[in-house]
């Protein structure tokens, strides 16, 4: 996971400006820039005052936070507002999350307990008959945007959730194989397509649910495609063609007005931000989040 990290967090200096996966890392040159906590629209925002907040990433990288006013309410995922101070601190925003209810232990198959174990913080299940904790971890989707003759490769869905709603090829990442692997796996199995992975594309963390999704660019290798077992279409879409008000998921909306942002201005970049829900809003409503903490190279 932290080679992940070290992969997305870097950037070739090629004129493309995007990153390609060879077997080899390239030095990285670029910094991250946090430009916005709003809601990301379809259009590049206007240019607003902004508060550099400049300090050290890491050796030989730097790292730029931008404060973007912000005149609406946001929140939390758990409901509590976010204050200025919070935002610009360098700590990590702290989300409850979702997490499960364990009743039986999962080597033993005793009964658990709930609690803050020794020199921990947070409540976890205890097996009260072997003693061990059990520890939930985030699950990480990962998926591929296609892109091929100047269209996007799109996926409707043949199974719940969001059944008949249209995505990015993406899936749940397998132990044993790496971000990228996975990536076009899941393009194979749901849309029949073979693929090259070009670059990473974006990373959105969604801490209310425990998933990171990290999305690649990616080529067809031949111009073939159909719909896989858990599709029903498979179809390439023009920009001005994309079923907006037929996406699946908020990570799917986020990923798309990304792209189109980053083709308006001339090439991708690469994204991470943290998609948060507003709070009192449907889950189906994937038009009801913030796009926190952005940052883009």
């Amino acid at each position: 996971m932290l080679k992940a990290i070290q992969i997305l967090g870097s950037s070739s200096s090629s004129s493309s400006g995007c990153f390609f996966l060879h077997h080899r890392l390239k030095k990285p040159r670029s910094s991250f820039s946090l430009i916005s906590r709003k809601p990301i629209e379809a259009s590049i925002p206007e240019s607003s005052k902004l508060h550099n907040l400049a300090f050290r990433f890491r050796k030989g990288c730097s790292f730029r936070a931008f404060q973007m006013p912000n005149t609406n309410s946001e929140s939390t995922p758990d409901g509590d507002s976010l204050s200025s101070s919070s935002l610009t601190s360098t700590a990590a925003v702290q989300t409850t999350g979702f997490t499960k209810k364990v009743s039986f232990c999962q080597w033993c198959g005793g009964p658990t307990k709930h609690e803050i174990p020794d020199g921990e913080e947070k409540p976890r299940a205890i097996c009260t008959k072997c003693g061990k904790i059990f520890y939930e971890n985030p699950k990480m989707v990962v998926g591929c945007l296609i892109e091929h003759e100047n269209k996007i490769l799109l996926c409707k869905r043949n199974i719940q959730p969001s059944y008949g709603l249209w995505t990015l090829p993406a899936g749940y990442l397998e132990i044993g194989e790496s971000a990228a692997e996975g990536a076009t796996r899941e393009t194979w199995e749901e849309a029949n397509a073979d693929v090259e992975v070009q670059s990473p594309f974006a990373q959105l963390d969604i801490p209310l649910i425990g998933q990171t999704y990290v999305i690649f660019l990616a080529k067809l290798k031949r111009p073939d495609f159909s719909p896989g077992p858990e599709s029903s279409e498979c179809q390439l879409f023009a920009a001005e063609d994309i079923p907006f008000d037929s996406l699946a998921f908020s990570s799917m909306l986020v990923t798309l007005k990304l792209y189109l942002e980053d083709i308006k201005v001339g090439r991708p970049k690469f994204h991470y931000g943290i998609i948060n829900k507003r709070p009192g809003t449907s889950p189906s409503d994937i038009r009801a989040y913030t796009l926190d903490h952005h940052m883009k190279c």
